[in-house]
């Protein structure tokens, strides 16, 4: 979908100090011999690769398609918040809580970086943080929990899935990891984040781009409390972020690139030196762009891949 691109400060140079002492390194390869040695973060590895899981689906209106893909919200194209619940269910996917509701007014912290949307009790606030502004009514972003629960699910005669890699690159001369499709080298050349192209289910009939799919991400990651772990995700369109199987991150519905960002240090409940889970759910459901950008301080590591069936991959 269209979008104007937003990167927000992730950092303040007194966590990027902090972040270089301690804490578990990323896995990945070495940095090159001939990175600068002003670099201070020249010790970390030059990058971190991801396995996921991207399920193929079928747009709505055609043989064997889903409702929720090149669906147009009843109020319209626009970020939605509360389509899922608080916390995972118990297989560690999204539970569908409602259809949203339109953010009209974006919830911002102090650096001016997009928050979540609606208050967590397991969330810290902090001064200078401002409120979100959210239509009343229900926002009718997709329709319904049992379409939502083939998202991230195999089902037969429904989607089709595959393992999918993501690349994270340290940026110069800092502790910040980015995989930005504009820049990737296997992603640049397609103008945006088109990972199965005429494959799995194939394109949508009359595009060259697959617009229909959805991503997900299992990580792990130790927390290290006043280090300035940060994770922020700009895209489109659908994107659900959960720690410990909490909501940290909410830019439901289908709309143009949104940025949204969680400091660890706010998660109340994190105890310092403590691994935990970090899930990472997409969509992409509507044309005409697919934009997709993560930049983040934490030692994100491979978790286990989601559940995939053998009959779909």
């Amino acid at each position: 979908m269209l979008a104007v691109r937003r990167l927000h400060r992730l950092y303040t140079p007194a966590c990027l100090g902090l972040l270089a002492v301690g804490g578990v390194m990323l896995a990945g390869p070495s940095p090159s011999q001939g990175q600068a040695s002003s670099d201070p973060y020249a010790g970390l590895p030059s990058s971190v690769t991801l396995q996921g899981i991207v399920r193929d689906f079928k747009w709505r209106g055609t043989s064997g398609g889903h409702p929720d893909f090149e669906y147009v919200p009843t109020r319209g194209y626009a970020h939605y918040a509360g389509i899922v619940a608080d916390q995972t269910g118990s297989d560690g996917k999204p539970v569908y809580a409602g259809t949203g509701r339109k953010v009209t007014t974006q919830a911002r912290d102090a650096q001016g970086r997009n928050r979540m949307p609606l208050p967590k009790t397991y969330i810290s606030s902090k001064p200078g943080d401002t409120s979100a502004v959210l239509e009343s009514q229900s926002g009718g972003a997709l329709n319904g929990a049992s379409g939502f629960d083939q998202w991230f699910r195999d089902t037969q005669n429904v989607n089709l899935s595959r393992t999918l890699p993501l690349t994270l690159r340290r940026q110069a001369n800092s502790n910040i990891y980015t995989f930005d499709d504009r820049t990737d080298p296997s992603y640049s050349a397609k103008g945006g984040f088109f990972p199965i192209n005429g494959e799995l289910l194939g394109n949508p009939s009359g595009q060259s781009k697959n617009f229909g799919f959805t991503y997900e991400l299992d990580t792990t990651f130790t927390f290290r409390r006043g280090t300035g772990q940060i994770f922020t995700f700009t895209g489109d369109d659908d994107v659900w972020v959960f720690v410990d199987g909490r909501l940290v991150i909410d830019i439901g519905g289908v709309h143009a690139a949104v940025s949204q960002s969680v400091e660890l240090d706010r998660l109340n409940w994190l105890e310092d030196g403590r691994e935990y889970r970090l899930q990472f759910f997409f969509a992409e459901r509507h044309t005409s762009q697919s934009n997709f950008r993560i930049d983040t301080t934490i030692n994100l590591q491979n978790a286990n891949l989601p559940t995939m069936s053998g009959l779909f991959d």
